[in-house]
Order: structure tokens, then sequence, then C-alpha cells
């Protein structure tokens, strides 16, 4: 349910799951490039964050169904502009860098830009998750032939191509399998570096073992999906000439 009023059109819409982040909130959203609207997905907070996130000028949706992928796909559903960006709302990632992640998808040159998290300290990425992350990296590699490193959870892309890949994961596994359907669609998937700091407050996902394994577990069923037989292209771009 959208809470509050869609303000003028916005270039690009910033979509921003969030569960308690009372904490962070007011730093991210400083941190949205002028002009551009943010998105706050309220997924259950108790801390009050939904409406500290509209007090700030956020537009605020919320998503009664528990899941990160659920708050994603509530915030792609309530996205009016053209490009839709998605970044954790818990101040690891700095939302003053998504002109630069965004950048290849506004002028043509890519169609899902995805930001490969680089640690500023030892304690921004526990080492069950990086782990994690090198092995999933390394099945993507198998399933798409994609030379990623990372799932960066801070990517780019165009929103009604989001919506033609008809994603369906609302759990842990959603950013994965929009890499995946992008891959098997054709789409120029490419990453672009971006300093990860330590989350404010903790990760409800990779934070802990439990959070990891569950993770693991969507993101293989993800994998085991077979591939789309009437793959849908990325829309064509103005302008591109594509």
């Amino acid at each position: 349910m959208i809470e509050t009023s869609p303000s003028s059109p916005a270039p690009v819409d910033v979509v921003l799951p969030c569960l308690d982040e009372a904490e962070a909130l007011p730093w991210v959203l400083d941190r949205i490039p002028s002009g551009w609207r943010a998105i706050v997905v309220d997924n259950g907070s108790t801390d009050g964050s939904a409406d500290i996130a509209r007090a700030l000028g956020a537009h605020v949706v919320h998503e009664p169904r528990r899941g990160f992928g659920a708050a994603c796909h509530a915030g792609l559903t309530a996205a009016t502009a053209d490009i839709v960006c998605f970044c954790d709302c818990d101040a690891s990632l700095d939302p003053a860098l998504l002109p630069t992640v965004a950048g290849p998808v506004l002028d043509g040159s890519a169609d899902l830009v995805l930001g490969r998290r680089r640690p500023v300290t030892r304690r921004a990425w526990p080492l069950h998750a990086r782990l994690a992350n090198l092995e999933l990296a390394r099945l993507i590699r198998r399933r798409t032939g994609l030379r990623l490193h990372d799932l960066g959870p801070m990517r780019a892309a165009r929103r009604e191509s989001l919506h033609a890949l008809d994603l369906t994961d609302r759990r842990s596994g959603y950013p994965l399998q929009m890499v995946v359907r992008a891959a098997d669609a054709g789409w120029r998937v490419v990453e672009t570096e971006v300093p990860y700091r330590p989350r404010t407050g903790r990760s409800k996902v990779t934070g802990t073992w439990l959070g990891t394994w569950h993770a693991v577990r969507d993101m293989r069923a993800v994998l085991a999906e077979r591939p789309a037989l009437d793959p849908v292209s990325a829309a064509t771009a103005p302008g591109t000439g594509r």
C-alpha cells in the first residue's frame, strides 16, 4: 500500500528496502542525488522507520510480506521513472554514488549495472558472507557465462525492462534472479566498483550464519531455474539506436 503520493516525475527512482533502519535513514536519504526520488519500502519495521522516512521527504511504501525480494519488488511496482536504482538502506553503501552506477544505463551503454562492493575495512564484510559471495560468483559464471565478482545490492536498470523479466522470487534470491534472467535475455550486464562500509545496525541476512544459509538456499533455487524459452530483451532506450 502506497501511503504518500508521488511528487513531480523524477529522472530516476531509488528503491530502498527498509526493515528497522531508523538510525541509518537520515544519512542515507540525505545522500540521494538531487532531483532523484527515494522510495523507502517499509517491510515491517517497529522502530518508526516509515515515519522518519516520510518526515525526510521520501515516498513511503508498506510491504507487509516479509522478504528482501518482496520489498524490492514493491518498490519497483511503485516506481514511475524510466530508470530504477536499488540500494541497501543500512548506510553500508553511499547513495551519492548512484549516478556512477546508473550512468551506463542512462547513456545506453549497459542494460544492468551492478555496484561491485569494495570493503573499506575488514569488518565491513564478514568472512562467511565474503566466502559465500565468491562461491555465488562462480556459480553465476557457470550458469550464465557472466564473469561477475559480486551480486551487488546497488544496481540500476530500466523500469519497463525489469518488469518484463517477470521476477517471482520474494526472498533473498530476488537480486540473483534479476541477474540470471537478464543474462538469459541477452542483457549487457556490467560492474562498477563502489566502497562498502560497515552497516549501521545488524544485518538481517549476511550478519548471521543462519541468515547466510537461508540466502544460499534461496539462491540455489534460482540457479536451478530453466532459462526462459522466449527471453525478453532489454527495452530500447530512446536515442540509443538499439
